[in-house]
């Protein structure tokens, strides 16, 4: 007994592209069913214009065979088929303070610091000479420098050149002993304050003006960069800017504390000035922060008021802020209102009066704040 079945879809290219392995399942034309078991006969493939074969196929195996295609193309058409759903995992919102570089030291910090003392049993001892290989005072590395040529003791002459990537300019600024003072660290002593000092006025100056590492940052006389090498380092490149009149300052600021402190790729803009003149430092941007630390009392009160005329055009309107520390006597000497009146002429606004302690020595700073209300 014979019966022909034709297979559904089976002249379709997509199928085809699918379920060719298995067509053989699918596409036959003419099955023979004897009385004890079932043959297959012939299978003639539609596509490929074959010599027609028989397949001798038992039921068992044909019925398996069946199920497996079956169970792969229902997993194989469900997994093209499946998208997955969104991501419900959740997420860490983090605050812009968070985000933010950490300026000051926590309670949580400090209280390491003293646990870690008590934890070594430390007590501050004298500072005597300790062994070592040439233990010196800064005077006898000083004159070490200075005999040598440098800390290796070359015995000759041509040994003692060309061990350094910034030579020494003495050749053309022979008033400035280089770089000998610089490397026993002299000047660290030309402030009336630790040199460590300038960490907390960082931190004060920083916090009172919420800068961020993108603002802009103007010192009006920063010296040996006391302050400014942590503004250097909190900030992106380029975004500190100086303004110093002193020449062994700018030397001991680029030739030492800038490559010591690995800030040469900040390229901060430090230029050489004492006439309160800005030019230099370019235009299109407006200053977050411009700051002056005891650098208005060593001026005349004249030249003070023509930086402040000069700089408010520079200041971000409302949000900025030019702190100037320890007095404002070029303000008060005016007398009665008439500072006041000054200051808003300029489109300044005084803020108030501010003080901060130290984190390191007992020590306090007064600060004056003041903001510009004008655009």
């Amino acid at each position: 007994m014979r019966f022909g079945v034709k297979a559904m879809g089976c002249n379709s290219k997509n199928f085809y592209l699918i379920f060719s392995s298995f067509r053989f399942l699918f596409c036959y034309r003419m099955i023979k069913l004897p009385r004890r078991d079932l043959r297959i006969l012939s299978f003639h493939s539609h596509y490929h214009m074959a010599p027609s074969k028989t397949v001798v196929i038992t039921v068992p195996t044909l019925i398996l065979s069946v199920s497996g295609a079956v169970i792969f193309i229902f997993f194989l058409m469900s997994s093209l088929s499946y998208s997955p759903p969104p991501c419900s995992c959740p997420t860490v919102q983090t605050s812009p303070q968070q985000q933010q570089k950490q300026i000051s030291a926590t309670a949580e910090d400090i209280q390491w610091v003293k646990s870690q003392i008590e934890v070594n049993g430390l007590h501050m001892q004298d500072n005597v000479l300790r062994k070592g290989i040439n233990p010196r005072t800064r005077a006898q590395q000083l004159q070490d420098l200075i005999q040598y040529k440098g800390i290796s003791h070359y015995e000759e002459e041509e040994e003692a050149k060309n061990h350094t990537s910034l030579p020494c300019p003495n050749e053309l600024l022979t008033s400035l002993p280089c770089p000998n003072e610089l490397l026993v660290e002299e000047h660290h002593s030309n402030y009336g304050e630790p040199w460590a000092g300038g960490r907390d006025v960082f931190e004060f100056l920083a916090e009172s003006s919420k800068i961020t590492p993108e603002s802009r940052v103007l010192e009006i006389g920063c010296g040996t960069l006391r302050v400014g090498l942590h503004f250097i380092d909190y900030l992106i490149p380029e975004h500190f800017h100086c303004l110093e009149r002193d020449e062994l300052s700018l030397m001991a600021a680029f030739r030492y504390e800038l490559p010591a402190h690995g800030l040469l790729q900040k390229r901060p803009l430090i230029v050489k000035g004492e006439d309160m003149v800005f030019e230099r430092f370019g235009s299109g941007f407006d200053y977050d922060l411009i700051y002056a630390s005891a650098v208005f009392l060593h001026m005349p009160d004249k030249l003070v008021w023509v930086g402040l005329e000069r700089l408010v055009g520079r200041l971000k309107p409302l949000d900025g802020r030019i702190f100037v520390s320890h007095n404002v006597k070029f303000c008060s000497r005016l007398g009665g209102d008439e500072c006041s009146k000054r200051l808003k002429s300029l489109g300044l606004e005084y803020m108030g009066k501010h003080t901060h302690d130290s984190l390191l020595f007992n020590h306090y700073e007064i600060w004056f704040e003041f903001r510009r209300f004008k655009v």
